[in-house]
């Protein structure tokens, strides 16, 4: 609710923060699983590689490809991306 001036009461704005704290917390965890997932996956391609076919390092594709798509999500869990997608909002 906000007073007769516009402005947020305290309240609004505790809620407000609380709200923005778990959507970084949920974030973060999201990211904890994913890092999780890739460490998991690479730790079992990179020596099925090296024992199946050494000559050709075929794990680089997915360690590049799923890390590249894992620095995206740092930065989404860091909110770097908080001014293109809330639309200029703070």
């Amino acid at each position: 609710m906000s007073d007769r001036s516009g402005h947020q009461t305290l309240a609004e704005s505790d809620d407000d923060r609380r709200a923005e704290l778990e959507a970084h917390r949920r974030r973060l965890r999201g990211f904890g699983y994913h890092i999780i997932g890739y460490f998991a996956v690479m730790i079992v391609l990179v020596p099925l590689n090296m024992i199946t076919n050494p000559q050709r390092p075929w794990f680089l594709l997915p360690m590049i490809g799923w890390g590249a798509v894992l620095g995206l999500h740092a930065a989404f869990a860091m909110n770097l991306f908080r001014g293109l997608f809330s639309g200029g909002k703070k």
